[in-house]
């Protein structure tokens, strides 16, 4: 039996309008590309961002859909701040993307407890209290809705890192920190599964952001290596054009992820395509695992 060809598409497979989001860490890098599949999807975003130029740079960007509020996610009352403005400007909170995160790395014996409450603190504890501060709006949003006769899926999208989950040497701090996030992913999907709510990590290998930019270590070089400010210190970032090589020699793909490639697998997870998926760990590192 002849079956005529199927039609092409005439528009995308799901629709995010009428949605809001949240992302934190979006003003630059993976946020960022985040922050742009989300507004090409039709959801407005609040983005967050210690970066106040950054922040305006991107808001600028993505136009009317989105607005910005900078600060320290790590200053205790922030987090609480961050939602309520969402909420403020939106009316509505249906996506977090908890995104925000740096390195500071160390072997274990030279390891500070400066560093490795740090490396907590962002990738852990931000996160938590973000979380913390919806989880009101959320439940009383599910139960009107339950109320209503209707289902309305919220979604939650952790960012960890295979550092969380195989382990990478020097990362005590930053590897605890992606593993606990998703210990947290694990326990918030069975207490808000009642509320319509998916909540998945993300685990990123190497993506190409300024965390991992190319540095010169030759001591001829009096150039110093490149840092980003956080709470007043200078943190040095990069990598090693040798460490990014063999990084590249260890994928199966034989490169470094785009930040462009790390959205798009955040955006399955804040999409109606992953409604009956959750409390799941995604890596993205191109097969390079361990």
């Amino acid at each position: 039996m002849a079956h005529s060809p199927a039609a092409p598409f005439a528009a995308p497979p799901f629709t995010l309008e009428g949605k809001t989001a949240l992302v934190t860490g979006s003003g630059r890098g993976i946020g960022r590309a985040v922050a742009r599949k989300l507004v090409s999807c039709g959801a407005s975003v609040m983005l967050a961002d210690i970066d106040q130029a950054a922040l305006e740079e991107t808001a600028a960007e993505l136009g009317a859909h989105a607005r910005f509020l900078a600060g320290d996610l790590t200053v205790p009352d922030f987090p609480g701040r961050l939602v309520d403005a969402t909420l403020a400007a939106f009316g509505s909170l249906d996506i977090i993307v908890n995104n925000a995160g740096y390195v500071w790395d160390n072997v274990i014996q030279k390891m500070t407890d400066e560093q490795f409450q740090a490396m907590l603190n962002i990738h852990m504890v931000a996160p938590f209290r973000i979380l913390r501060a919806a989880s009101q709006w959320i439940r009383d949003a599910a139960k009107r809705e339950a109320a209503e006769g209707r289902r309305v899926m919220r979604k939650v999208v952790n960012i960890t890192s295979v550092s969380g989950v195989d382990g990478i040497p020097g990362q005590a701090g930053y590897g605890a920190g992606k593993a606990g996030i998703n210990g947290l992913t694990k326990v918030l999907a069975k207490e808000w599964g009642r509320y319509n709510v998916n909540v998945n990590s993300v685990g990123f290998g190497l993506i190409d952001t300024r965390l991992i930019q190319p540095i010169d270590k030759n001591k001829n070089d009096k150039n110093a290596p490149p840092t980003i400010e956080m709470a007043g210190r200078q943190i040095p970032v990069g990598a090693s054009q040798a460490l990014l090589d063999a990084a590249k020699a260890a994928c199966p793909l034989g490169r470094i992820g785009t930040v462009e490639e790390a959205a798009g697998a955040v955006l399955f997870f804040c999409s109606p395509l992953s409604d009956y998926v959750s409390g799941e760990i995604l890596i993205v590192s191109g097969g390079a695992r361990g």
